[in-house]
């Protein structure tokens, strides 16, 4: 309680969502399709720093808004919902804010994108990076000069990395590796990139590059290892319908970092980020779909599984005493004026 230092920083590209649910079966040229459900609001790096912030976390966000009405809208949630601070970002003249359809069926979803470039890089949004207890980055084959500044000054970076288009999964790119105190990498990335043919091979090869390594499994839950403490975990996923799988990965992440700050045992990281990403699933968008301890708590006081009454035993010590009141959900539409 007297680190007054951000508990996490973090920098990317911000999108304005437009999500659509309920689709019965992907369109196809000339066709018109209805959707049982939609939902707007914040994307890219927002699903993580709301995510955090949500776990009351004090969350420092470097990005960068256009100057038009999807800019202005996502600063408005942003900074007056969520209470982020942004005072890291910059608002760019004349640049659009990027726009995702997401067209979600079934367990996934397809994205429509539309965007440039920002005119601020991310290594001049954050200069030379404050010191923060966390840094939730996305390494890339192109090494960012601030997360090596924020690694030097004692900012534990969680990070995690993307899809290879060109599917060459080069493995220099782990060399990042060096950075970091955590990687959390889907199943997918995690073997391609150490050329192993399972999770757990994977694990193992991880494990010997980076403190703490996490695989995420989608619907076969996570494994995990800790060798500052030698704690291995494996837990399941939940029974989940999907509504709209956009921004889990993200959601998992913030979780399993608010766990970590909190000194949690590793296997309940792993539940805890599991249950939040499941938790994320059952309404549409990113952003603001994550749980927060109101999300957990409600799920938590709603559970009869005896199973898992005892599986997730851990949150009745965990849990804060108020957890806050209900949180704004994905609006179908933005608000004419929002606050």
């Amino acid at each position: 309680m007297d680190d007054d230092r951000p508990d996490v920083l973090l920098t990317g590209l911000l999108f304005y969502d437009l999500v659509l649910t309920g689709l019965g079966k992907p369109p196809t040229p000339g066709e018109e399709i209805w959707t049982d459900g939609m939902g707007c609001g914040p994307g890219g790096i927002a699903n993580l720093a709301v995510a955090a912030s949500r776990f009351g976390l004090r969350t420092s966000l470097a990005t960068v808004f256009g100057d038009d009405l999807y800019g202005q809208y996502c600063r408005d949630v942003l900074a007056g919902q969520e209470g982020l601070d942004v005072s890291l970002s910059r608002t760019a003249p004349g640049w659009p804010t990027p726009v995702t359809v997401s067209l979600a069926q079934g367990d996934d979803r397809a994205l429509v994108t539309h965007g440039s470039e920002p005119p601020y890089s991310q290594d001049t949004l954050m200069g030379d990076p404050p010191a923060a207890r966390t840094a939730l980055v996305h390494i890339e084959a192109e090494p960012r000069e601030w997360i090596a500044k924020a690694a030097a000054n004692g900012t534990h970076v969680y990070a995690d990395v993307g899809w290879d288009p060109t599917q060459q999964w080069s493995p220099g790119l782990l060399d990042q590796l060096a950075l970091c105190h955590a990687f959390l990498p889907n199943e997918t990335e995690a073997m391609a990139y150490t050329r192993t043919d399972s999770a757990a091979a994977a694990l193992g090869a991880l494990a010997d590059l980076v403190p703490v390594a996490v695989v995420t499994r989608g619907g076969d839950g996570a494994v995990a290892v800790d060798q500052t403490t030698g704690e291995h975990a494996d837990v399941p996923a939940l029974d989940i319908d999907v509504l709209d799988a956009t921004g889990a990965g993200d959601v998992f992440g913030a979780s399993f970092v608010t766990a970590s700050l909190g000194g949690w045992p590793l296997e309940e990281r792993l539940r805890f980020a599991v249950l939040a990403a499941g938790l994320s699933v059952q309404r549409p968008g990113g952003a603001l779909a994550a749980p927060g301890w109101y999300g957990v708590d409600h799920w938590w006081r709603s559970l009869t599984d005896p199973g898992l009454r005892r599986a997730y035993g851990f949150l009745a010590d965990r849990l804060p005493a108020d957890p806050g009141p209900p949180l704004p959900r994905t609006p179908v539409t933005p608000p004419a004026r929002h606050p």
